[in-house]
């Protein structure tokens, strides 16, 4: 591409230079800035369970192993068809399962960047309107920053980039532009298929933001859709039978019987209990999703919010809180509403007026909350909140084999471990293929190990039970077996000790 092109205007030709636009720029430094932060956040969280289901699926492709222990995973929701790209391409590659997460995060935060643009042009003409979409979707969450899995604030997405539910909110995010443009221009049987075929992939790679991104389809439809007859009808019927018949085709579990699961719904009560903690700054844009559905109730994102808030509370008084995840998304009209209001054209009117340096308080607020998760600690002021930072586990990966079972209690370790191929003993996170009787006598076992009463003999054979033949304990605490130390961490004293047989 030149960098200037000739225009004709009044019969003569004058040079205009090329610029890129606003979003362009605040898009590519977004990007970079998250980029660099999150390649080089310690392994952590969620990470290791992500990065040993790529593992798993290296070592066989076919019949991957449970990703945390040492199991058949048959059945387990992790194989999705991002994990199972990832295993593939680690396969042909000869890189390691946390290597290829560890490459997603720059991908995924790409993908992201990209949905909000395209997404935010849906809502808006306005060239600055992707630039606070921006800014609202990763800053307005709550004054105190939380890191979960699929919650985009840029505190989490420091940890959270290569999880495959970035990868999820940002083609959700491109789905809907993608639906919106089906709704008011319409497109042929094979676009309507297409659009289908990616929502049923969605669905495979994270569930719960499927939900939410189906809904954001339906409202998208229900908002934008010109024109009703039975053709168009049979075209979003094509769209929902490729998105049913792709998700049910995938070989390695079953996506619809996770509808009626609860193994994992005690893990997201936490996401009720802080709500202003949370979610406390996004009501800002409150006032400007109520001004859209003053002048259209059909509103997409007056839509979108209503059905999501629906879910949400549905969540909480049922009791099945994985539902709460949808707060992911849920917050997207009200971030996006007051974006594409303080983005509108003058002359202003007397809500976008007060909305503005009303957001400009509430960003200050916002960045005070996340600013610790990008910006080191010496340039910053002592009392800012920063990510702990977890301790390194490669010198137990140097020196235990890929494949082999490690006895911990320890939480840090039983999260990180798992990134180097290495199995457990008990699960961190419960896996819906891995009966919940098994995970209980899993965890007493382990309990039982540890445990100062418990018999030489009873411990011997729980060793063996689980084929475990390392132990790793944190410092001061005696080897409960007898067990010759390898080494010892320089940083933590945790020392790594392999069983006597």
């Amino acid at each position: 591409m030149t960098g200037t092109a000739q225009v004709a205007v009044g019969g003569r030709a004058r040079a205009r230079t090329w610029r890129p636009s606003p979003y362009a720029v605040v898009g590519t430094g977004f990007w970079l800035l998250l980029a660099v932060v999150a390649w080089h956040t310690p392994i952590a969280s969620d990470f290791g369970q992500h990065a040993s289901a790529v593992q798993r699926v290296a070592d066989n492709p076919l019949h991957p192993a449970n990703p945390l222990l040492k199991e058949p995973g048959n059945g387990s929701p992790y194989y999705s068809p991002y994990i199972v790209t990832l295993g593939l391409t680690a396969r042909l590659t000869g890189a390691a399962g946390w290597q290829m997460v560890r490459w997603c995060g720059p991908l995924n935060l790409a993908l992201l960047v990209v949905g909000v643009g395209a997404y935010a042009r849906t809502l808006s003409h306005r060239r600055t309107a992707p630039v606070y979409a921006l800014l609202a979707f990763t800053l307005l969450w709550g004054p105190e920053a939380k890191e979960w899995s699929g919650f985009c604030g840029v505190w989490s997405l420091t940890r959270g980039a290569s999880y495959p539910s970035t990868f999820a909110v940002g083609l959700a995010f491109l789905l809907w532009a993608w639906t919106d443009r089906l709704a008011r221009r319409g497109g042929t049987a094979w676009e309507y298929a297409g659009l289908g075929a990616a929502a049923g992939v969605l669905l495979l790679v994270h569930p719960i933001t499927a939900l939410a991104a189906t809904v954001g389809i339906a409202a998208t439809v229900a908002g934008r859709q010109r024109g009703w007859s039975r053709e168009v009808a049979g075209m979003w019927a094509v769209c929902g039978t490729a998105a049913v018949v792709v998700a049910a085709a995938w070989p390695y579990f079953d996506v619809f019987a996770l509808a009626g699961d609860t193994t994992v719904d005690e893990v997201h009560r936490r996401l009720y209990i802080h709500p202003w903690q949370w979610y406390g700054l996004a009501p800002i844009g409150l006032p400007a999703l109520a001004w859209r559905a003053r002048r259209r109730l059909r509103d997409p994102l007056v839509l979108m919010f209503a059905a999501d808030g629906a879910i949400a509370a549905y969540g909480w008084f049922s009791g099945h809180y994985t539902y709460g995840r949808v707060f992911a998304l849920l917050l997207v009209p009200l971030q996006f509403a007051l974006a594409v209001e303080v983005a509108g054209a003058p002359p202003w009117t007397r809500l976008r007026a007060v909305l503005a340096p009303t957001a400009a308080v509430v960003l200050c607020f916002a960045l005070a909350a996340q600013v610790g998760s990008v910006v080191p600690q010496r340039w910053l002021p002592v009392a800012t909140p920063h990510p702990q930072r977890w301790p390194d586990y490669a010198w137990v990966a140097d020196r235990v084999p890929v494949g082999q079972v490690v006895l911990t209690d320890a939480s840090i370790p039983m999260h990180v471990l798992p990134a180097y191929g290495l199995y457990l003993v008990a699960p961190t996170w419960p896996d819906p293929s891995t009966p919940a009787a098994d995970r209980d006598r899993r965890w007493s076992d382990m309990t039982a190990y540890f445990a100062p009463a418990t018999p030489a003999a009873r411990r011997t054979a729980i060793a063996r039970r689980y084929g475990a033949a390392w132990l790793l304990l944190p410092p001061g605490r005696p080897a409960p077996t007898p067990a010759t130390v390898v080494a010892t961490s320089p940083r933590t004293g945790e020392r790594l000790l392999r069983l006597s047989r």
